[in-house]
């Protein structure tokens, strides 16, 4: 098994969006890229902590590549906005992809390089590439919150 981290917004939507792909084991909600040890949902939100909302996905990369899940990421958020996704504003909901090695951030690199080449948004992509940090688990109630809320 193999991990992606991905932040995009509201990590709820984000975490739903992989959740059901064919070759996703498992998915959790948490916090990176901040400052802050151990931060809290109300630290993140309502303080500066400089951490993102993401979804970590451990995946098995025989049943569904790297490159699928940066597909599913691209296509659930606007990728050109900094710091919000629809009416969510705030640094913790900016676009980034964490990558867990050098193979990771290279095909996150040519994917961001092949889609602000394609066209298809009106402005630069905005997001960040970086090298994944330390992982936050978010509280209990925030993991498989759509399914919790019977969203289907």
């Amino acid at each position: 098994m193999t991990k992606a981290t991905f932040g995009a917004g509201c990590f709820w939507g984000v975490e739903h969006a992989f959740q059901k792909l064919e070759g996703v084991d498992s998915t959790q909600v948490g916090y990176m890229g901040g400052h802050t040890e151990n931060p809290t949902y109300k630290d993140v939100c309502y303080t500066d902590t400089g951490h993102v909302e993401v979804v970590e996905i451990t995946y098995d990369p025989d049943k569904v590549s790297y490159e699928d899940l940066l597909e599913v990421f691209w296509a659930n958020h606007d990728p050109t906005q900094v710091n919000r996704q629809g009416p969510d504003v705030g640094e913790q909901y900016r676009s980034v992809v964490f990558a867990h090695n050098e193979e990771q951030k290279e095909l996150a690199t040519q994917s961001k390089t092949e889609l602000d080449a394609s066209g298809r948004f009106s402005r630069p992509i905005a997001t960040n590439i970086e090298e994944a940090p330390e992982f936050y688990r978010a509280e209990e109630y925030h993991q498989q919150y759509y399914d919790k809320m019977g969203v289907k």
